[in-house]
């Protein structure tokens, strides 16, 4: 599985770094380094509700507010440092179907 975070230049002010790191942090943590690769994006277009991430899927885990649903896989929106946990736990993490 991918998850792309954007650091366009909208995202970037919202501190798009700050949330690759904290993504770091939760990837190491849950032990999903070798499952998930992390990648920067440039604009995903979505500037006005930045920070926004974007995993792949098929359906939805939790489907909360945060979280659209695209041809290209699921964004979440309004991603900061502090909700990256919340945020992979309930909607990426049981997606990848480890326990």
């Amino acid at each position: 599985m991918t998850i792309k975070v954007c650091v366009g230049s909208s995202c970037h002010l919202k501190g798009s770094y700050e949330v690759i790191e904290a993504f770091k942090e939760v990837l190491k943590k849950y032990d999903v380094e070798d499952v998930i690769e992390l990648q920067a994006s440039f604009c995903l277009g979505h500037c006005a509700t930045g920070v926004t991430v974007i995993y792949e899927g098929t359906e939805p885990a939790a489907r909360g507010p945060q979280v659209e649903e695209t041809p290209e896989g699921f964004f979440i929106h309004g991603v900061n440092a502090g909700n990256v946990e919340e945020l992979f736990a309930t909607e990426i993490y049981p997606k990848l179907g480890v326990a």
